[in-house]
Order: structure tokens, then C-alpha cells, then sequence
């Protein structure tokens, strides 16, 4: 009985010394092909999407309805911010300024009195317990965002600012989008609201936000007189997720 399982377990437990084997060359080479065509076409689909996205602005409400503002009653003019560093907030933008160390601040303007009052020369600051940041100036954020170090002579141009071929139509979308954004107003008129982008850079600042104001001089009625600065702060709700720098 003995002998009788033990030659029935060595046929059925009988090992094989042969190599397994190697996949057929024709098959690595589709699945290779596959993989590439695959690669190619998320890449393609992405740069697609990408390429037919436009910015489109936010629409300013009254700048007293934000949290965020400082309101000059004798003068009735209120400026306030809203913060756009996070999502889904940031989705409006074909590029992430948060990731290239730029916080972008949407300012709203809202002049509830009878007479204009000129922005055009209007200074934004953005200061905390450790740095003043000056809002950037259009070219500023461009050089930032395409990576631009310095001049070339290469012919294509994006604004004044010269690119190389491979560059140019990513970055005449970018150029576009900041143009679109930026706050650009002169004036804002009676019993309107003016809104745009300030764009600052935190990329050397750790915890940007921290106690932070944005501070706006510069803002004159029509008589030529300049306006009490305004000071508003960036209070922690407004401000969620932008300290991680």
C-alpha cells in the first residue's frame, strides 16, 4: 500500500527542468507599440484640453458682500479681495500660478458715491510679519510662468517679450490669460465696480498669508486728492490652503 502511494505521488509531483518559454518577439513588439500609442494619446488629449480652454473672469459682486474688505464710508468706496490659490477656486486659470510660487488675489472696487475716483496709479502691497510684496507687473508674471531667464534674439515674440518656436503658442495663451486678468481699470465710475487680478510672489515667503493685509494706496477722487489707503485683511476662511508654501 505503501509503495503503491509513493510511486503515485512521484508521477504526479514529477518536476520539470525545462525553461519557460520567452513571449514571441511579434507579441513584445505590440504591446510595446500599444503602450507608445497609448502615451502619445493622453499626451495629445491633455495638450487638446489644454489648448482649448480660455480664461474666463469671475464675476465681481459688490465689494461689500465679500468677506474680505475695507470699507471708506465718508468716501463710499469699498475695496475687497478674494483669494484664488486653490481648487476649485484656481480652475479658471489654464495656469497654475500656485505651483510656480505666484498667489493670485481677485480685487473688487466698489464706488457707491456721486463722483469717479482714478485707480490708474493705484499701488497694491501685500505685506506680512516678515516680508512687502509688490504686486507684479504683467511681464513679471509672463517671465515667471514661461520660464523665461533672459533675452534671445529669436524672432517669434509673445508682448515684448522674445521666444523660442516650441514655446510661443503655449505661451501666447498664458500671455492672453494674464492680460484678461489683470486689474487693469483707470477709474471707477459712480455707482459701479470695477474688478481684476493682483498677482504677488510668494515663492520665497513661508506662510504667506500668516497675519497678512493687502494694502492699496494711490486711489484719488477727482479732485486729485489721494484717498485714505485701504487695508484689508486676509482672514484664515479667505485664506485656506495657502500657507503650504
Amino acid at each position: 500500500m505503501r509503495g503503491y502511494v509513493a510511486g503515485a505521488i512521484g508521477v504526479n509531483c514529477e518536476l520539470s527542468n525545462r525553461a519557460p518559454k520567452a513571449d514571441n518577439p511579434d507579441m513584445l513588439s505590440r504591446r510595446v507599440h500599444l503602450l507608445l500609442t497609448l502615451g502619445v494619446t493622453v499626451a495629445f488629449s491633455s495638450l487638446t484640453l489644454w489648448a482649448s480652454k480660455d480664461f474666463v473672469p469671475p464675476r465681481a459682486e459688490n465689494a461689500n458682500t465679500y468677506a474680505c474688505k475695507d470699507a471708506h464710508t465718508s468716501e463710499k468706496v469699498t475695496a475687497a479681495i478674494d483669494l484664488y490659490n486653490t481648487s476649485p477656486k484656481d480652475n479658471i486659470f489654464i495656469t497654475p500660478y500656485h505651483q510656480e510660487g505666484i498667489l493670485p488675489v481677485f480685487l473688487v472696487i466698489t464706488n457707491d458715491g456721486d463722483q469717479p475716483i482714478a485707480v490708474n496709479n493705484m499701488r497694491a502691497q501685500l505685506v506680512t510679519g516678515r516680508a512687502k510684496m509688490e504686486s507684479l507687473t504683467t511681464d513679471d508674471i509672463f517671465r515667471r510662468v514661461a520660464h523665461i531667464s533672459g533675452s534671445t534674439t529669436a524672432p517669434p515674440r509673445v508682448g515684448p517679450i522674445p521666444l523660442s518656436g516650441n514655446k510661443n503658442k503655449k505661451a501666447q495663451k498664458q500671455y492672453e490669460e494674464i492680460l484678461a486678468a489683470n486689474f487693469m481699470a483707470a477709474a471707477v465710475e459712480p455707482h459701479t465696480t470695477k474688478s481684476g487680478f493682483l498677482f504677488f510672489d510668494v515663492s520665497d515667503v513661508k506662510q504667506p498669508l500668516q497675519g497678512a493685509h493687502i494694502y492699496l494706496t494711490g486711489v484719488r477722487d477727482t479732485s486729485g486728492n489721494e484717498l485714505m489707503y485701504f487695508e484689508i485683511p486676509v482672514v484664515p476662511s479667505n485664506a485656506a490652503g495657502a500657507g503650504s508654501q
